[in-house]
């Protein structure tokens, strides 16, 4: 059974930034298709960003590409989300998912595994 456990949430000022990290465990990391998910109040989830398991494609939604950044670190097991120029819209909880062998996560119905989200608030 796969983990994740995301963190570094919290509630920063518009223009500032964040760096999200999801650490896994109970499975090989190397072998997962990561996926940032974001899910405001009153919303439905929704795709940020993904990566793929081969660590060479990295896919964007349009409301973050230029702002938003993810990365894996095989070593660590962990993959991160920097947010950067960070606006109101933004505020949501964000989880990241899971999928072996996977190449763009960026469908909730092909993730696999889910942790438990984070909260990022941006104030005006």
């Amino acid at each position: 059974q796969v983990q994740l456990v995301e963190s570094g949430g919290g509630l920063v000022q518009a223009g500032g930034s964040l760096r999200l990290s999801c650490a896994a465990s109970g499975g090989t990391f190397s072998t997962y298709g990561m996926g940032w998910f974001r899910q405001a109040p009153g919303k439905e989830r929704e795709f940020v960003a993904s990566i793929s398991w081969t660590t060479v494609n990295t896919y964007y939604a349009d409301s973050v590409k230029g702002r938003f950044t993810i990365s894996r670190d095989n070593a660590k097991n962990t993959v991160y989300l920097q947010m950067n120029s960070l606006k109101p819209e933004d505020t949501a909880v964000y989880f990241c998912g899971a999928r072996r062998y996977y190449t763009n996560l960026n469908s909730l119905k092909h993730v696999s595994w889910w942790g438990q989200g984070t909260q990022v608030t941006v104030s005006s």
